[in-house]
């Protein structure tokens, strides 16, 4: 069996915090596989009505319970999964517990509690650079374009049947099961839109009439697609400035294999890399530091920063992606550093093996490859 070698060191350290874990992530994201990989377990799946059936007395069940180390896979089916978690946080607090769900703890009105102070959240991304060297894969254009979900990218071929089961799966299991929406067409084309435009600047009534629904509506699919983590909304860093985008997000889809899969690209071309790359760095950002508080930055004249990480008390980080070193122009930094000096600026590339600096009109710029941006930034 293959390890997860980054996550079952995040889960054994969660531990050490709290007695339960949240570990969430998209279908097929690899959360089953992960979980049967830790040591002496006792493991129910709450998808099956067998395993529904003998929980339904809560108190009764925990009694039950053998082993140290217990997963309750696919927990929302449950009928009242929070008050299971919640007997178990307060009466049990020597029973290590993980919860696997496909979406945020509150996300859905199944979840009556969110069990505040109880647990610890960790967020199962797609793959990231330690993950393909766990599973030994070492053709990283294949990751770009198969995706992060590891029955993808292990397939021998381009698992093009698979991404739109994938969809249907979505819909039914997690959507249709949490939240119980309608009009399947509309929800599923407003979502291969997004995929398709992955990146781009987000505006509600672009979709209304290509989905057929109501501006609102496409809201609150938005919400539902935040809360399963199939896209992530960043919102832009601003100080309120009348020459800065303020209100604006753009929007990503999780996956660079879901990404490919809806522009229809079957092979990738230079030009497809660095939008790619922008998307694996935002992966790798998720997964390593678990937040979701990224943001970019935008002027009214055009000029953009990728992200900007902030933290209380210091400046803003900046980063941008680049397939190449060489592709970096230092205009967008310029304007950045006109109105956010001091903080640091990094230009994060596939081809940089050594860190160094360069200096343009005076500013340092930080180039670094993705490992050693991870590593800065969890000293920090």
């Amino acid at each position: 069996m293959k390890y997860r070698t980054f996550w079952t060191s995040i889960i054994e350290k969660g531990w050490q915090k709290r007695s339960i874990i949240w570990l969430s992530g998209v279908r097929r994201v690899g959360k089953t596989f992960l979980c049967k990989s830790l040591q002496n377990i006792e493991y129910f799946d709450c998808e099956l009505p067998r395993v529904r059936r003998v929980m339904e007395d809560n108190e009764e069940f925990l009694k039950t319970i053998r082993k140290k180390t217990v997963v309750f896979d696919e927990i929302h089916r449950l009928g009242n999964p929070s008050e299971l978690l919640k007997i178990a946080a307060d009466y049990y607090p020597d029973t290590k517990i993980i919860a696997t769900g496909s979406s945020t703890l509150g996300a859905s009105s199944k979840f009556r509690d969110t069990l505040s102070g109880r647990k610890l959240d960790i967020w199962l991304t797609p793959m990231i650079a330690e993950d393909l060297d766990d599973f030994g894969v070492d053709n990283f254009e294949k990751r770009l374009l198969y995706g992060g979900l590891p029955p993808f990218i292990m397939s021998d071929t381009l698992p093009e049947q698979e991404f739109q089961e994938w969809i249907d799966s979505y819909w039914a299991k997690d959507v249709q099961e949490l939240f119980r929406l309608e009009r399947r067409h509309s929800f599923q084309r407003f979502l291969e839109l997004l995929l398709a435009q992955s990146g781009g600047i987000f505006e509600a009534t672009r979709f209304s009439t290509p989905c057929e629904v109501s501006r609102t509506t496409i809201s609150n699919y938005l919400a539902v697609l935040e809360a399963t983590f199939v896209v992530h909304i960043i919102r832009p860093f601003s100080t309120r400035k009348t020459t800065e985008i303020v209100s604006a997000p753009k929007v990503y889809g999780f996956d660079t294999g879901f990404v490919c899969y809806f522009r229809g690209w079957h092979q990738l071309r230079s030009d497809d890399m660095g939008l790619l790359w922008e998307h694996f760095v935002l992966n790798e950002l998720h997964g390593n530091l678990q937040t979701r508080d990224i943001r970019y930055w935008r002027d009214k004249r055009g000029h953009e920063v990728d992200f900007i990480l902030v933290k209380r008390g210091i400046p803003p980080i900046a980063i941008e992606c680049k397939w190449s070193a060489s592709d970096f122009s230092p205009e967008n930094m310029k304007s950045f550093r006109h109105k956010y000096p001091g903080g640091t600026f990094f230009v994060v590339s596939h081809n940089t093996d050594r860190a160094y600096i360069k200096s343009y009109d005076g500013i340092e710029v930080n180039f670094v490859s993705l490992s050693g941006l991870i590593k800065l930034l969890k000293e920090d």
